[in-house]
């Protein structure tokens, strides 16, 4: 079947319209400066991954909750897609030289200061979602940014190491390891027990349409469906996903072996198979995986295939007009 291609000005008319976003890191931030682009007038709320979130020297760090309020604040380092623009290292190479670890994350001094005043805030007993909005005071994304909970989720990988089973944080497989190791498992430890942060549900409730980014389908969006609560939250809700794999392999990032951890193809089908129909009701592809688009397997899920490469500000607003023009054409 040929696919069905989306015009990004066929999007519903945004002024006043509350979307809800559920977000990763670098994938999510750039699909969101898109929609910004595309919808300014929209209120926009971000439900952000914290099962990466680890702590480092003493430090709570908060990655993806990070790159998404550096990225839409102007504070982000474009070349990597995380970590601050401009940033020195003096305060790293010090810790090194007294031989304090671990030498495989890479903390910037800009960066330090917001995990200082994080964990500060932290220590004198205020939730991560109302740090979250502190910081935010700086920084100014224009959206509403939300930890996923304020409970203690965190993502581990167990691997094989001399023939055992061992557990490592997320971060120490993903940055230390380069997931080069394959993953015997993915967990989202405490996910079960979690409650959604202040704000989350209502989100969702209020939510006219509920974009997924082209995150990571494992360890971002995953992770905060992992929370019972918003996943049980999205049943009711009109749900439209962007694929973050592109002719078989991830547009950024090492997706593809996150996907092998539970057994998922590394395909665009596959994803929103992974995903299903009970949450995905319109799924956006890139051109060169148009064979999705009627796919026996994706029954129930409407396919499209438009550009999905972020290759500027230009081309993520499109994507991101592509999204909507899909969702208002589900509701019509």
């Amino acid at each position: 079947m040929l696919p069905e291609l989306l015009t990004p000005a066929l999007a519903w008319e945004t002024s006043g319209m509350r979307i809800t976003v559920l977000a990763g890191g670098v994938g999510g931030a750039r699909f969101l400066r898109g929609l910004k682009a595309a919808a300014p007038d929209a209120e926009i709320t971000v439900i952000g991954n914290t099962g990466d979130d680890i702590t480092l020297f003493g430090l709570h760090v908060s990655p993806d909750l990070d790159s998404i309020m550096y990225t839409l604040g102007g504070g982000i380092s474009e070349e990597q897609g995380w970590g601050r623009a401009d940033e020195t290292f003096t305060v790293l190479s010090e810790l090194a030289a007294y031989g304090t670890g671990p030498g495989w994350f890479s903390l910037g001094d800009r960066d330090f200061a917001t995990h200082i005043a994080r964990t500060s805030m932290l220590n004198a007993g205020q939730p991560l979602s109302a740090v979250t909005s502190r910081l935010c005071e700086r920084w100014r994304p224009g959206v509403r940014l939300l930890p996923m909970s304020d409970d203690q989720v965190q993502t581990q990988v167990v691997i094989s190491e001399d023939g055992q089973p061992r557990t490592v944080h997320f971060q120490e497989w993903w940055v230390r390891l380069h997931a080069a190791v394959p993953a015997r498992q993915i967990i989202a430890a405490g996910a079960d027990q979690a409650r959604p942060a202040p704000g989350v549900l209502d989100a969702i409730a209020a939510a006219d349409i509920v974009l997924l980014p082209p995150s990571n389908p494992v360890v971002s969006v995953g992770i905060i469906l992992s929370v019972p609560a918003i996943a049980a939250a999205l049943d009711a809700k009109l749900v439209v996903g962007v694929s973050p794999i592109i002719a078989g392999a991830p547009v950024r990032g090492m997706a593809d072996a996150c996907l092998a951890a539970i057994g998922v193809q590394t395909t665009a089908a596959a994803v929103a198979a992974h995903y299903g129909s009970q949450l995905l009701g319109g799924w956006l592809v890139d051109e060169k995986d148009a064979d999705a688009v009627g796919a026996p397997e994706l029954a129930g899920i409407a396919v499209r295939a438009v550009p999905l490469y972020m290759s500027d500000l230009q081309a993520s607003a499109d994507i991101a007009r592509s999204a909507l023009a899909l969702a208002g054409e589900l509701c019509q």
